[in-house]
């Protein structure tokens, strides 16, 4: 399986604009721009895609794996926060903050040795060469 995207740029860095197109066109000619990446404007970013697509693939991957240990999964939400140091350019790191409810007969501790190994396994973690951190709560 193979997946795609593109992107357009035209102009400088700092006055040029571009456009994101994925592959099912949810992204769709979307627009990115320095301000959109290193300041506030409208449009995306590939540092907001990239926690985007954390965010997905490990909420995913917990349901998954409590639905593979005999537990019907309920609401799962998750936020991934990217660190950028702007002064060498680096993403330094993602933190995945996870929050479950609504499921049946799985105790806290459960919930976070899952939460733990989906976060070792879910595909964007390991394409990513960065520290990963997570923090778990059950209601």
């Amino acid at each position: 399986m193979k997946r795609t995207a593109k992107a357009h740029w035209n102009g400088t860095l700092k006055e040029g604009k571009g456009e994101l197109t994925t592959q099912s066109t949810t992204l769709n000619n979307t627009q990115y721009s320095f301000k959109t990446r290193f300041e506030e404007g409208v449009g995306t970013n590939p540092e907001e895609l990239i926690a985007a697509a954390h965010a997905g693939c490990f909420t995913m991957a917990v349901g998954a794996v409590l639905t593979q240990a005999g537990f019907t999964p309920g609401d799962l939400n998750t936020e991934a926060t990217l660190d950028l140091d702007m002064a060498s350019l680096t993403i330094t790191g993602i933190h995945l903050e996870l929050t479950g409810s609504k499921i049946e007969n799985v105790s806290e501790d459960k919930f976070k040795e899952i939460a733990e190994g989906a976060k070792a396994n879910c595909i964007i973690s390991k394409a990513l060469s960065v520290p990963i951190t997570l923090s778990v709560s059950y209601q």
